[in-house]
Order: C-alpha cells, then structure tokens, then sequence
C-alpha cells in the first residue's frame, strides 16, 4: 500500500494513475475541502468571506542586496504579507534576512529547487523549517525519493509547505528535448506533478499555462503556486510559458509569484495594487 507518510491513508490508486481521488486526500494528509495543501482557504479570504487577492500575491525578492530587498518590503508595507526569497537574495545576504521577514510578521517562500541526495535535502528542509518559512521547494526531477526525503523532514514544522518544482517556466519543448525529454512541455509537468503526489508533497510550482490541466489532475486540495506572470502588455522577461495573474487565478492557481511587476516599477506599491486590482477582475 502506497500512503502518505506517516498518516495511514491508502494511496493505492496514484500507483494506477488514478489521480483525481487520491489527490483530494494527499495534499496534504487528509486536507479536506477547505484547504490547499493543509493552508485553510478562509486564511486566503477578508472579512466579508470574499477572496483576498493580497493574500494569493508572493513577491520575489530577485535581489542581490539586502537594502534593495528592504526598500521593497518598506515601500509595500502592510500591503503585502508573503514573500519569495531565492538562491541569489540568500546567498548574497544570508538566511538572518528571511528570519527578519518572519519577525516581521510576514509569510516566506523560501525557493531552494533542492536538488540533491535525499540526506541534504532533508538536512535543508528542516533548516528552512527553523527559520520559519512557510514554503520551502524541492526540485521533482530528482526523483520520489528527495521528495519524499523532504516530506518527512518538514513534519516537524507543521507550517511548512514542500513544494514540488515541475519544469521551470523558462523551458521548452526544444529545451526538454536537449536533456532527453520527449514530449510537450505540459505533459512532462504533468508527471512531475504526479510524482510529486506519489512522495506526499503538499503542492507544485508550475507556470500559468499549466495550471488548468494541473487543477483537473491534482483535485482541489493540491497547492498550485505559478511564478512567470505579468500584467498584460508587460514583458514576459525570460518566462517562456507566461500568463496574467488574472488568467493563472482563474484556472487554479492558489497563488501567483509577481517579481519585476512589482519589484522594478517606479512605485512597487502602486504596482502592487494593480496585481491585485487584475486578480480582482475575476469575481
């Protein structure tokens, strides 16, 4: 019997690409109907019950320095609550900053794309745990086993989310094709995703094209987080399977990372608001 770790729950059917049944009880542990991937839906939600799209916008932090990073949470202030940090801010500041974000009050998506033996993995999955992150990513090509290495470690921190990394939204077919990949982009992704369910992993990052198909094959429990967005008429940069927040929102995206949108403009906070104000379209 395949089951997610530590919760006894019968995980038979992801073994036969049954996706659809187990997917509403894997993400994660049991989250019932309620929940993304054991975030409650009403924490994404104001006052009135309505969805708040302040609270689906993850702002990257693709800084290189921690006061360019600082000026960006000091210009969105009470605005924004969760941000992304990645391999460039920590490497050039060091983890004491995610540290001060959460003191702060604020969420953080700690973007790792861990992709090592399942022992380091693990090792860095419970580090990000301490620094009380609320995501943390592993890279799904290594395999069930570091995922389900990564897991096992973030049980400890009932907080934090491991996200599966599926192809990066720079990609191509052309591209899966030069590593030995055949097939579209989408249907790789797919399964990644499916692995990625299989190691009990709380959610996916994957890129606006492909949520649609993702919602339909992962049920409604599963985190689907969508970096690559842009307003329209902005530069997709190097995203090559981009969308608006508006379109990723409306196929299924549980939250949408905004980086240059916000972090480059003149003004990031007025910039801010027109994320949410695109997101706001939909109801």
């Amino acid at each position: 019997m395949l089951a997610y770790p530590s919760s006894g729950i019968d995980l038979s059917g992801a073994a036969t690409g049954n996706v659809h049944g187990v997917a509403e009880v894997l993400f994660q542990g049991g989250a019932g109907h309620g929940e993304w991937g054991g975030v409650k839906r009403s924490t994404l939600r104001d006052h009135n019950g309505v969805m708040d799209p302040t609270r689906q916008i993850i702002v990257a932090l693709d800084c290189d320095n921690r006061p360019a990073a600082q000026a960006v949470v000091d210009q969105l202030g009470d605005e924004c609550r969760f941000y992304k940090v990645g391999l460039e801010l920590l490497t050039a500041v060091g983890p004491q900053f995610v540290e001060h974000l959460v003191a702060q009050g604020n969420e953080v998506f700690l973007d790792l794309k861990l992709f090592e033996i399942p022992t380091s993995v693990a090792g860095a999955v419970r580090a990000a745990g301490a620094l009380g992150v609320s995501m943390v990513t592993v890279h799904s090509m290594g395999g069930t086993g570091i995922m389900a290495a990564a897991v096992d470690a973030a049980r400890d921190y009932p907080d934090l989310r491991v996200l599966a990394l599926t192809v990066v939204t720079s990609m191509t077919d052309a591209d899966l094709v030069d590593i030995g990949v055949a097939g579209p982009t989408e249907g790789q992704v797919l399964r990644l995703a499916s692995l990625a369910q299989r190691a009990g992993c709380h959610g996916v990052i994957a890129s606006p094209r492909e949520v649609s198909a993702l919602r339909r094959a992962l049920g409604s429990a599963a985190l689907i987080v969508t970096p690559g967005v842009a307003l329209a008429g902005e530069s997709a940069a190097e995203h090559a399977r981009p969308g608006t927040p508006l379109a990723a929102v409306a196929d299924g995206a549980s939250h949408v990372v905004v980086g240059r949108t916000v972090t480059r403009a003149p003004h990031p906070l007025s910039a801010f608001h027109r994320v949410c104000a695109n997101l706001s379209a939909r109801s």
